[in-house]
């Protein structure tokens, strides 16, 4: 039996272009000699479709593009597709068997994620048997993403008499994630002595990124195929009338910057893409997130999508502007230079009775920020292009960001990014060719905000703040902790304070592409108003 994993690109809510990609690949496959074809968990829906789930339209439409595949697809092959299933009261994360123009099974989720990103038991009810059905004189056990994860779904396949196992998947990039998967499933097979065929989607949906590097391994949990990541594939496998499977493709998993670089420009490229936006617009300062950022944006769009603006004000350099100039230059990309100075000062003058008597704080540095996102917001008004913020994932841990300037916008590439995380970014860039000055990766940083400003005059060195972030955020570490971990008292009583203040700020933030285990956003929800705090 030839096995196709259909490592795919869905829409969520796109019911049609989904079922007709699903027909499209059936179509070419089963010409090249396939037996089976597998695609990724809620193929027809795409995933996650959140709260589209309640609605009845949406499981309706859902059920007449299984119709249609019945209807249309080759009888000769058998195809395993995932869609939500609704019965009676009760919604089921499926999988269903289409053979010879019927629906032959379905199998239903058991394991239902509920942590980090995933909130499935807000729509789902679990599934609580075995599927195993005879291909090709092969006796296939179906599961489910989270199944695989947990040792009870594939040992019921197995009591079952399957073969082998189909793992339908969703499951979102983040750093280390392949590598996980792999050991994981290679323990199942070698535990219940069964192939395992871990099939993935791949591309961008809001702030996740899909990975694919879907893989299939032998019995023995050692790996024997693997198609490629952050790109769609067609990987065929053979097996024997025991299951068996021989040895096929495999792609080699890229290094941890190349497979962040590449999730970041797969996340914007489809944002971008899939909302119909023609191009996007950046506020380009001659600093490292802005320098990134656009760099990302035009390896992920082109550089003819990407319009840059230079936002010059009294205190910003003359280098800023010259290297913020060559980063347009070295990517091809359209730079305007619109001086903030008369927009601040209009401000100012109108403001100027309000603030009498009133001494110079950090207001003025904001209202500068804010000057900016107006013209970026107008530009994009007018040119319908997206507006990217910059901000990394340091700096909205601690605030170091203005509501309604350097954040007004629709998506932060960098969001998810700590800050020496960019640096790390930058120089793995340049090393595809250099697009970013040397300066740029070596000079402190600044908000350019007030005359000879440094972000280190009011925040710890990046080398530790991002350390405590780390701690605190992604860890859940207590201040007791992070201290006893070897860290000032002081700067982690400070950090701490400044990330619990600051959830408002994040909670209006625009989405970013999510690449660690603990994003601000779908992962990490704290309260706004709320009077705990850590060591308290």
């Amino acid at each position: 039996m030839n096995i196709c994993m259909a490592q795919i690109n869905t829409l969520v809510g796109d019911i049609r272009g989904n079922l007709n990609r699903v027909l499209e690949v059936c179509v070419d496959q089963h010409d090249k000699g396939a037996h089976l074809v597998i695609f990724p968990e809620l193929t027809l829906t795409g995933y996650p479709p959140e709260d589209l789930l309640l609605r009845s339209d949406l499981i309706k439409q859902t059920a007449g593009a299984l119709e249609v595949l019945r209807e249309k697809l080759p009888a000769e092959l058998a195809v395993i597709v995932g869609y939500p299933r609704g019965d009676g009261e009760c919604l089921f994360n499926s999988a269903g068997v289409i053979f010879g123009g019927r629906l032959i099974a379905e199998y239903d989720k058991q394991c239902l994620p509920n942590y980090q990103v995933f909130d499935e038991k807000r729509y789902f009810d679990s599934g609580d048997k075995p599927c195993v059905i005879e291909l090709e004189g092969v006796r296939v056990g179906l599961t489910i993403c989270e199944d695989i994860w947990h040792p009870e779904p594939a040992a019921l396949a197995k009591a079952a008499g399957a073969q082998i196992l189909i793992n339908l998947n969703a499951s979102p990039f983040n750093r280390g994630k392949a590598a996980e998967r792999l050991a994981l499933v290679a323990e199942r097979a070698r535990s219940h002595e069964m192939p395992i065929f871990y099939v993935n989607q791949v591309g961008g949906q809001d702030e996740l990124v899909f990975d694919g590097g879907s893989f299939a391994v032998n019995a023995a949990g050692a790996l024997v195929a693997r198609a490629a990541e952050f790109e769609e594939a067609l990987v065929t496998i053979a097996v024997d009338s025991s299951g068996a499977p021989e040895p096929a493709e495999q792609v080699a998993t890229k290094s941890d910057l190349e497979a962040v670089w590449t999730a970041l420009v797969i996340g914007l490229r489809d944002y971008v893409d899939k909302n119909g936006f023609p191009g996007v617009v950046l506020g380009l300062s001659g600093g490292i997130d802005s320098a990134v950022t656009l760099a990302v944006a035009v390896d992920a769009l082109g550089a003819d999508r990407v319009q840059a603006i230079m936002m010059p004000f009294r205190y910003t350099a003359s280098i800023s502007i010259e290297d913020a100039q060559a980063e347009a230059d070295a990517l091809g990309v359209s730079l305007s230079n619109l001086s903030i100075e008369p927009l601040y000062d209009a401000f100012m003058a109108t403001l100027s009775s309000e603030f009498a008597g009133l001494p110079a704080d950090i207001t003025e540095e904001n209202l500068q920020a804010r000057c900016r996102g107006v013209l970026l917001m107008s530009i994009s008004n007018k040119k319908n292009r997206l507006v990217l913020t910059t901000g990394n994932k340091s700096e909205l841990a601690v605030g170091y960001s203005t509501l309604y300037g350097d954040m007004a916008g629709g998506f932060d590439v960098l969001k998810d990014c700590p800050k020496l995380l960019v640096y790390a970014l930058a120089r793995y860039r340049n090393g595809l060719g250099v697009c970013i000055p040397e300066r740029v990766i070596t000079r402190p940083p600044s908000a350019e905000l007030a005359p000879n400003q440094k972000d280190e005059d009011s925040l710890p060195p990046y080398e530790t703040l991002d350390q405590i972030i780390e701690y605190y955020v992604e860890r859940d570490a207590s201040k007791e902790e992070i201290i006893a971990a070897g860290f000032h008292a002081e700067h982690v009583h400070r950090v701490v304070r400044l990330i619990d203040l600051n959830e408002y700020k994040r909670r209006q933030a625009p989405i970013g592409v999510r690449i660690s285990r603990r994003a601000f956003g779908r992962d990490r929800r704290y309260p706004i108003t709320w009077a705990w705090r850590s060591g308290d």
